[in-house]
């Protein structure tokens, strides 16, 4: 049954996303759970490594982190396109990162690109530096220290 069905989770949730997207019919079955096991064969075949947390109990918090500064992101990113004559200071940031495990950097550019007048550009595995996008670049050092001491610290205790 592996073998047919390696990801069940997945498959059921591709099916009900499919029909949850259209409107069902028998038709819209058959062809949501045929892409659901393509793709969860597919999955299968990249074989995925198992993230390792650690600390559980650090999730709350970074989901609560992020959330405020989604929020306050969204304000900022308002009040830049409202204000038409303020001009503001777009560019770009490279930022070390100790951070390795690759769960925890896929988390990190999710939350990186998430939020409003940022954006994840580039990852330099050898370096270990990160390139993002900030719509209002005011100070590199602030960027700098929020991802590192904000996101990255936590994602450590969490993933490594």
């Amino acid at each position: 049954m592996r073998r047919l069905l390696p990801y069940p989770l997945l498959t059921a949730s591709l099916v009900v996303m499919w029909l949850l997207l259209n409107r069902f019919s028998l038709g819209h079955l058959v062809l949501g759970s045929i892409i659901a096991l393509v793709a969860s064969r597919a999955m299968a075949a990249l074989q995925p490594a198992k993230p390792q947390i650690r600390r559980w109990d650090k999730i709350p918090l970074l989901v609560w982190l992020v959330f405020v500064d989604i929020c306050r992101s969204n304000i900022a990113v308002a009040r830049i396109v409202l204000s038409r004559g303020r001009r503001q200071n777009s560019g770009f940031v490279s930022i070390p990162l100790d951070l390795r495990d690759r769960t925890g950097l896929a988390v990190l550019a999710c939350i990186v690109t998430s939020t409003p007048g940022t954006a994840w550009l580039e990852y330099n595995s050898t370096s270990g530096h990160v390139l993002i996008h900030v719509l209002d670049l005011v100070d590199d050092r602030a960027w700098i220290d929020t991802i590192k001491h904000r996101y990255e610290h936590l994602l450590m205790e969490i993933f490594e």
